[in-house]
């Protein structure tokens, strides 16, 4: 495991040479703090890209958890690193990169860009990184823009972007730059004109990444990835609607993962496959007549899992919506072997 001070992912490849990973960014809304976060799930979506840029991750432990998970998970390698909290008030946030050392390696050069003219709530972070297969070093940035009290504070850092755009370029002469994260502006807004006329697009220009407070509702093109219209177009871009693939409803969802949909782009044949979560407590179509659901069992029926009773079944019953089983080691009493026999029961639904 890696960690640099940083806010701003940048990647940066030579001309003709992107690497055929998938690129993504995401706003974890709240990585870090004490708010029931479903880990599982927040690992599942992460496991879909091959580097992630990590908007407001509040501790970075956080991020070694997820890294962590990643690893259990994919039964691969990944690496993170996180930077200092940033910010000009008592709110702060920190920025974390998580990679998949297959495909990606940190190169070098992660540092805080030095805002001379403080614009910026919480200042840009770069580093370089290197695709295993072709050898090339990239840079890629990434970003969250404030969001105050309406779109006219946010315009002073949206266009304080170009500048910075600039500078990846003079750092890091004659790269593609990536500038990735929750701009909270759509991209057809006039105040993106100084970013576009400095050379850069966006990767996405339709759909929306924000999660409503309605069963299936979403709102706001605000997360994006500009890249250097001077190289390559991305192949694909995209946004991952992860609340189709998990065994939460919309509004668990929003709560216990993010508020926030991630957004990719690939190039060289790069193909991001959306894959549902397996093992979720919701498929109760994968689990034999009369399992048992986590989400949806009486208290009589989950008091027929080994060690759980009726105290414990209504504690589950309180705890609800459940991402998993293995989520259950909320639940006082309930820890290692008897979470395991639990597991081994075969009662619950889609074990």
């Amino acid at each position: 495991m890696r960690r640099c001070l940083g806010f701003w992912l940048a990647f940066c490849l030579p001309a003709g040479a992107w690497a055929d990973v998938i690129i993504g960014s995401w706003n974890i809304r709240h990585l870090g703090w004490n708010n029931d976060k479903a880990m599982a799930e927040v690992a599942h979506v992460a496991s879909h890209f091959d580097l992630l840029a990590v908007q407001e991750l509040m501790d970075p432990a956080a991020l070694e958890r997820l890294e962590a998970r990643l690893e259990a998970l994919s039964g691969e390698a990944w690496s993170s690193m996180a930077s200092h909290a940033l910010g000009h008030s008592s709110y702060r946030e920190h920025y974390g990169f998580l990679w998949r050392d297959s495909a990606v390696a940190y190169a070098d050069s992660a540092v805080v860009f030095t805002d001379h003219g403080d614009r910026f709530s919480r200042e840009p972070y770069s580093a370089r990184f290197r695709d295993r297969d072709t050898r090339e070093v990239f840079t890629a940035a990434t970003v969250h823009v404030v969001y105050g009290d309406g779109v006219a504070d946010r315009l002073p850092e949206i266009e304080a972007l170009a500048d910075y755009w600039r500078w990846l370029d003079e750092v890091n002469p004659g790269t593609p730059r990536l500038l990735m994260g929750d701009f909270n502006l759509a991209p057809t807004h006039p105040a993106w004109a100084p970013l576009r006329e400095a050379g850069a697009l966006p990767a996405i220009t339709t759909g929306r990444t924000t999660l409503g407070t309605a069963p299936g509702e979403y709102a706001n093109l605000y997360d994006n990835l500009w890249y250097d219209a001077a190289h390559p177009s991305p192949e694909t871009a995209g946004i991952l609607r992860f609340t189709e693939l998990l065994p939460l409803s919309h509004a668990a969802a929003r709560a216990r993962v993010s508020d926030h949909l991630p957004v990719y782009m690939t190039w060289n044949g790069g193909e991001l496959v959306a894959r549902p979560r397996e093992g979720g407590v919701h498929l109760a179509t994968r689990g034999a007549p009369g399992c048992i659901d986590l989400n949806a069992s009486d208290t009589e029926q989950l008091a027929r899992l080994p060690h759980v009773g009726a105290a414990r079944a209504a504690a589950i019953v309180d705890g609800r919506p459940w991402g998993g089983s293995a989520e259950l080691t909320r639940i006082s009493g309930i820890a290692g072997g008897r979470l395991a026999a639990i597991e081994a029961s075969g009662l619950l639904c889609g074990s």
